[in-house]
């Protein structure tokens, strides 16, 4: 008797759907066509996960850092008490002008939502008296991993400045209805991504985009060489803790851009370098820039 395939999907894996835009003059549009433009690809995902990254959203607030959190207890108790102790970390160390919970449509029913809180903060005066942290970016992301790795039921998921990450389990544009993007914000540049997970679970926090202060990354694929990446990251302070491995792109290009103020065209040649027959083949000084960069950061390419 022939063998019959089982079909689970009708489609490729490994095949996420990603669209962005941005308006050069900086002028800010609804996410009304970025949702319909995400949506035309919803046979790329397969409603596991979605979300949206956006700039320029919060005018009012722009001077301080935007932190959206997910507390993911399984209980409204649980739920609360992450909140609570959450909200104690953040009033040792920051200075919060606002806080709310992020608005969202209950009559679109995702998964498992977790409660969403956004809190407007600044570091408090002192925070370098210690001259031990480099600048206030470097402040921000280590009390950013604290959370992330030390508050049970708590995520720091975007933490930029007049921007925000949004993001669920479902398909994006249903993640798009429940924060009710196109009625509640403006933005200057939009990304949003449709998720078709291989090999991790779906949860709200493994939703695209990540995000760590200004960058946000979505992707297309599957990082076959994450643990190698998480573990050279951790070298650096960076805690992996979002089931995910996307994270390290996240992670990497606030490392090399931001800490360590490499060029994009520099960084796009470590993470994703030429292979040695190739570079074997180039002119001797962009050989040796190649040969270099794979000696000094061959733990961060990444491959898949």
């Amino acid at each position: 008797m022939p063998r019959i395939r089982r079909e689970l999907y009708n489609k490729e894996i490994c095949a996420c759907s990603i669209f962005g835009a941005m308006n050069q003059g900086g002028e800010r549009v609804s996410a009304s066509g970025v949702m319909k433009a995400i949506a035309n690809m919803r046979v790329r995902g397969n409603g596991l996960g979605g979300g949206f990254a956006a700039y320029g959203i919060y005018p009012d607030y722009k001077d301080y850092y935007a932190f959206h959190l997910m507390f993911t207890g399984k209980s409204p108790q649980a739920k609360q008490e992450a909140k609570l102790e959450l909200e104690d970390f953040l009033s040792s160390r920051f200075d919060v002008v606002n806080d709310e919970e992020i608005p969202h449509d209950d009559e679109v029913k995702l998964r498992d939502p977790p409660l969403v809180w956004r809190y407007f903060v600044l570091p408090k005066e002192g925070w370098d008296d210690s001259g031990i942290v480099p600048s206030e970016g470097d402040y921000i992301a280590d009390q950013i991993m604290a959370v992330n790795a030390g508050i049970d039921n708590a995520y720091v998921f975007s933490s930029g400045k007049n921007m925000g990450c949004f993001k669920g389990v479902g398909y994006p544009e249903e993640v798009g209805e429940y924060f009710m993007l196109d009625r509640m914000y403006r933005a200057h540049t939009w990304t949003a991504h449709g998720r078709f997970p291989t090999n991790t679970r779906a949860w709200w926090g493994g939703a695209h985009p990540f995000s760590l202060l200004d960058t946000t990354v979505v992707h297309n694929g599957e990082v076959s060489s994450y643990g190698t990446n998480r573990w050279y990251l951790e070298m650096y302070g960076y805690a992996c803790t979002l089931q995910t491995d996307t994270e390290v792109i996240a992670y990497a290009a606030d490392l090399l851009m931001r800490r360590q103020k490499l060029p994009l065209e520099v960084v796009a040649k470590i993470l994703a370098p030429p292979i040695w027959n190739s570079i074997d083949r180039l002119p001797e000084k962009e050989r040796k820039l190649l040969t270099t960069l794979r000696m000094v950061y061959g733990p961060l390419l990444m491959n898949g």
